[in-house]
């Protein structure tokens, strides 16, 4: 599976969110939808490949900050916490 260099936010609650996708490592797998071997438009096993990119190659934190993410500001300090 094909895999990103990155950068992105390191955020009080540990949650890493990317701001820039860099460039991408191709598996040059015919079955992997993001390869540049995959066969687009007429795949015939298209229902099986590989449609999820693998953990980041690389992350480069560009800022740091104490406030926690969107998703985890709704459910700690948010109305998600009812």
């Amino acid at each position: 599976m094909c895999r990103l260099h990155t950068e992105g936010t390191q955020h009080g609650c540990g949650h890493y969110i990317i701001t820039k996708k860099l460039r991408k490592d191709d598996c040059d797998s015919r079955f992997c939808i993001f390869s540049a071997r995959h066969p687009r438009a007429d795949c015939p096993s298209c229902p099986h490949c590989t449609r999820y990119l693998g953990p980041d190659a690389s992350e480069t934190i560009t800022l740091r900050t104490a406030a926690f993410c969107r998703e985890c500001e709704y459910w700690f300090h948010g109305p998600g916490r009812r």
